[in-house]
């Protein structure tokens, strides 16, 4: 009787460790196959973006504002109502009672890059320019962040942008905002320069017809925030169309500092965002894109948060070139 019970005790517990493994093998598959599926969404959210930024090129080359239709976000939708209108487009059908069982809902939204001042443009001369560096000083004062500070982790990433890349010991060069980490920027300073300061990889002038005040206060030198915001609300009524309409709403002294090298009043960058919620399973990621001569072509990508059952750990972001 002891050696009979002994045997259905083992016996239970094999069948139940196979059972958990069976389990888990099930629950890894359909965390690959929904990633591999949002992935694909998400690949076709950016080729979406490509298609208005290529429109809106073709409609209106030489300006870019807040009122065009890339700068309209799509709110979060079914993925079936996408589907739909391809039904009824003369679309496939094929497979179709698979689908009604999924819940994923699709978000998205294209900004202008280059409405936030560019960190390129005092980072790439190897001579520090007195003038762009002055911009980084009203930035810092502007989100309350310590000048002597933010000169020394400009100076640190001008140092690695400029190192020798044979060097032994040359050190890691940041190409995004986040990666200031590794010249010491604190989180907090990240957090806080983020809606102002972006890192492209060339220098670019700032697009006055998307700026927010702060950028545009600190872009022009005696530029204080409340004329800035006379600007934004002038370009609300009626887009910049050159910079000769920017010059008219500043006072005499204060034109001279206007020059297609650092303003401009259209845009080539652009930040691509797109959401997918699957079921319980949350991914977003963020696409840098250039737009020349009617191409669209993909700078960098970033996955912000993994795919992930809700409530649990977020994984670290993901560069893709």
């Amino acid at each position: 009787m002891l050696t009979a019970m002994v045997i259905v005790t083992l016996v239970a517990s094999l069948a139940a460790a196979m059972v958990w493994r069976q389990y888990r093998a099930v629950q890894i598959e359909a965390a690959d196959r929904a990633r591999a599926q949002a992935g694909w969404v998400l690949v076709g959210a950016l080729d979406w973006a490509r298609l208005i930024l290529r429109e809106d090129d073709r409609a209106s080359r030489d300006v870019d504002h807040l009122g065009e239709v890339w700068a309209v976000p799509l709110a979060e939708a079914r993925l079936s109502t996408f589907l739909a209108a391809d039904k009824a487009q003369g679309g496939s059908t094929e497979g179709d009672s698979g689908d009604e069982g999924i819940e994923a809902f699709l978000s998205g939204s294209i900004e202008d890059a280059q409405s936030r001042y560019n960190m390129s443009n005092v980072i790439e001369p190897k001579e520090p320019s007195v003038v762009e560096q002055r911009v980084m000083d009203r930035l810092a004062d502007a989100a309350g962040i310590s000048r002597p500070a933010l000169q020394r982790w400009v100076a640190q990433v001008r140092s690695a942008r400029h190192a020798s890349p044979d060097a032994d010991d040359a050190p890691l060069s940041p190409r995004t905002l986040e990666q200031l980490a590794w010249v010491g920027m604190d989180a907090d300073s990240r957090r806080k320069l983020e809606p102002w300061l972006t890192f492209l990889p060339t220098v670019t002038p700032v697009n006055f017809n998307t700026a927010p005040r702060e950028v545009m206060a600190a872009t022009v030198e005696g530029l204080d925030l409340a004329s800035a915001e006379r600007l934004v609300q002038v370009r609300r009524n009626k887009p910049f169309r050159s910079l000769e309409d920017i010059k008219q709403q500043l006072p005499e002294p204060l034109r001279p500092s206007i020059d297609d090298k650092r303003i401009s009043v259209n845009s080539s960058h652009y930040i691509v965002t797109g959401r997918l919620r699957l079921d319980e399973r949350v991914m977003e990621q963020r696409s840098l894109v250039r737009r020349r001569d009617q191409e669209v072509v993909l700078l960098r990508r970033e996955r912000v948060s993994s795919l992930a059952e809700a409530e649990t750990t977020k994984r670290a972001p993901l560069l893709a070139p």
